[in-house]
């Protein structure tokens, strides 16, 4: 990212600058996590990194696209094949099953659907939910349902996996064992994670923390320079 800036209401007497100028880089296979308090500007930026919204001013590439220039269309097509999301609410179709949940993203990418049930239970007997493919949401619990939200996040292979506030809905036992995923899929596969939390504990989990408040990066610790 560089010279990312986002308002809101432009040229409107009640004009909002959130983001005032945001330079930032990730490397592949990094474990980061950008820490904020509320009103930081935390959420902008991660809608900024999940192609969810677009800068106002500057330039933002993922896998050396300038995804701040594309169409809709395109955007869509970066967000289904290039990013994994799991968010602090699971976000899951509640009268669908696991299995089901875990192949959407497969069907929108026109994957046939002998091979997406075949991927679909592969990603959920990875995060320990094979057993329960047949459930739907309100019959498992809130760790169960967000590593069902981790197999769906992984299903297109993606270059980055953003996870907002992921434990924010669980209590710390079951938290920990969701972040236990999130250290093998860094580990054992190499994926780039990037983790929006409000908690400081929680970023202590990973490589490099990135601290923003007031819409401007505080600090930047850890992490290799590459």
């Amino acid at each position: 990212m560089h010279g990312i800036v986002k308002k809101y209401y432009e040229n409107q007497p009640n004009e909002l600058e959130i983001l005032h100028g945001i330079d930032l880089k990730i490397y592949e296979g990094e474990f980061v996590a950008i820490v904020g308090e509320s009103g930081s500007g935390k959420s902008t930026l991660m809608n900024m990194i999940g192609a969810l919204d677009r800068p106002t001013e500057g330039n933002y590439f993922l896998d050396g696209e300038d995804v701040s220039t594309l169409s809709d269309e395109r955007l869509s097509e970066i967000r289904n094949q290039k990013i994994g999301f799991v968010f602090q609410n699971f976000c899951l179709i509640p009268r669908t099953s696991a299995v089901r949940n875990v192949e959407v993203p497969m069907m929108y990418a026109g994957i046939p659907g002998k091979q997406r049930r075949e991927k679909a239970l592969e990603l959920l007997d990875m995060v320990g939910m094979k057993e329960r493919a047949s459930h739907k949401p309100n019959e498992l619990s809130g760790g169960q349902n967000q590593r069902v939200a981790i197999a769906r996040a992984m299903v297109n292979d993606p270059s980055l996996i953003l996870a907002d506030e992921p434990t924010g809905a669980l209590d710390s036992k079951t938290g920990h064992l969701v972040m236990d995923i999130f250290h093998k899929l860094h580990k054992e596969q190499h994926k780039t994670i990037v983790l929006i939390t409000h908690s400081q504990e929680l970023a202590k989990e990973t490589e490099r923390i990135i601290t923003i408040s007031d819409g401007n990066i505080l600090s930047d610790v850890g992490g290799e320079q590459k």
